[in-house]
């Protein structure tokens, strides 16, 4: 099926550069780690957050309390991995972070060594699409195999996964998930640590059922048909006659 709520909604529409944004991008960062952070998905300083500006990308320092953090523990880099502002250095990770921002022109990326994630990563070689709202990152979420942190290797592996989705697993790691906006890539982050419980409560009682293609492809229909996931008013017919 090469349709999906993820592409549907998928739309990149990075920040425009500029020094005066950059400032509003590091303390979006990490607003964006310390509700991560209370919600579970990181913990001490495992994981990585970043935001796209253009040409210039604001991420979490390497070894900073992702949970605790501020402003100024985001550095900012250019898309060659070079630092421009800040005092502190990047995330091992960064590689992974520029990398998808080159491939897919995602305007924000959150990796997590969130705990369901993590669990399902150490089992699965795909998370299946046990419910439908995991069409929103594409459908079966793919595991990437293991390498060792902050690799070559691990970057492009995981780009690999990524291919038409907006999250992969990491073997024996964690989860990556982008989007266009940062509050998006943190709400794809939530969804899947979400989804990967859902499927671990299943497992634990029997085989999970997953959605085929073709049920899949009926829930695409009925989110186009009623433009699903926005708000819509009464029709002034209907107010009349409460």
């Amino acid at each position: 099926m090469n349709v999906t709520l993820f592409h549907l909604y998928a739309s990149v529409a990075p920040m425009t550069d500029s020094s005066s944004a950059l400032g509003q991008e590091r303390a979006a960062v990490a607003d964006a780690c310390r509700r991560l952070g209370a919600e579970g998905l990181l913990i001490g300083t495992a994981g990585n957050v970043s935001l796209r500006a253009g040409e210039r990308v604001a991420i979490t320092a390497t070894g900073a309390v992702l949970a605790e953090l501020t402003a100024d523990q985001v550095t900012v880099v250019d898309l060659d991995g070079k630092v421009v502002a800040g005092t502190l250095q990047p995330t091992s990770e960064l590689e992974l972070h520029l990398g998808v921002y080159r491939r897919y022109g995602a305007g924000a990326v959150v990796h997590t060594h969130a705990p369901m994630a993590t669990a399902v990563s150490c089992v699965l070689d795909e998370l299946p699409c046990v419910h439908y709202q995991l069409l929103a990152l594409g459908g079966t979420v793919r595991v990437a195999p293991y390498a060792t942190f902050g690799t070559p290797e691990l970057a492009e592996s995981v780009l690999d996964a990524l291919d038409g989705r907006g999250a992969a697993l990491m073997a024996n790691h964690g989860a990556v998930t982008h989007a266009a906006t940062l509050g998006k890539a943190v709400e794809h982050a939530l969804l899947l640590e979400w989804a990967c419980g859902v499927y671990q409560r299943a497992a634990s009682m029997g085989r999970p059922r997953v959605l085929d293609e073709q049920q899949q492809l009926a829930v695409i229909e009925a989110a186009l048909a009623r433009d699903y996931g926005t708000t819509h008013p009464v029709p002034p017919a209907q107010e009349g006659n409460r």
